[in-house]
């Protein structure tokens, strides 16, 4: 089947052609589709319907959509939605201009405004995997017309290393390197592509879709 993928993210193809193996997965960029909605949403569900929407209304083929980040749970939602946005504490939202900054300089902000938060004593008694917990989510939507849509989201929980020196892996993208998953004793960018993909927000996500796509007849 083939299915359009609502990204210009190499990375994110990558990933979905390897969890959808037997579909053909087609971004806007392969067929020279300009393709850039505004995400103007509050949260990864709205911004995957947003992309999907529009994706849709271009191609009128099965759409895969979604939107996904990394929270630090001590910093109470940062920087979430904004993830590929983030530009550290001074821009959570990003930069007012638009430009973005180059991931390893994410990587380090991030790590620099969490260890700020808990140095100045950030309440953590909530977060049950210790002060430095965080996680990704993937919201994704399978938009097959305006009355037939499937939405999925997901987590993978882990932490954020203490320091920019501990990053480590050449595997995923994103924030993977800081991301710690203890049961592995690996960050997220250490993991190869099968046991990322085994339980990574993405790969479940996918994985719910799935079924559905296996289980509707006439997509």
């Amino acid at each position: 089947m083939k299915i359009y993928l609502a990204t210009g993210n190499l990375n994110k193809k990558k990933e979905m052609t390897q969890i959808l193996s037997g579909h053909t997965i087609i971004t806007p960029k392969d067929e020279g589709i300009d393709f850039n909605p505004v995400e103007n949403g509050t949260t990864f569900y709205e911004n995957s319907i947003i992309k999907a929407k529009a994706l849709y209304e271009i191609v009128h083929c099965p759409v895969i959509a979604d939107d996904s980040g990394i929270t630090a749970d001590a910093l109470c939602g940062i920087p979430g939605i904004y993830s590929s946005r983030y530009a550290g504490p001074e821009f959570p939202k990003g930069r007012p201009d638009g430009t973005k900054i180059p991931q390893d300089e994410q990587n380090r902000l991030l790590i620099a405004q969490l260890n700020n938060a808990l140095a100045a004593g950030a309440d953590t008694s909530r977060l049950k995997n210790g002060p430095r917990s965080a996680h990704y989510t993937c919201a994704m939507v399978l938009y097959l017309g305006n009355d037939r849509v499937f939405i999925s989201q997901e987590t993978m929980e882990g932490t954020i290393v203490e320091k920019i020196e501990d990053a480590a892996g050449t595997g995923g993208f994103g924030y993977d390197p800081i991301f710690f998953l203890p049961q592995y004793n690996k960050t997220a960018a250490q993991l190869t592509a099968e046991e990322k993909n085994a339980i990574s927000h993405r790969g479940k996500a996918t994985r719910a879709l799935v079924r559905i796509i296996n289980g509707i007849e006439n997509i």
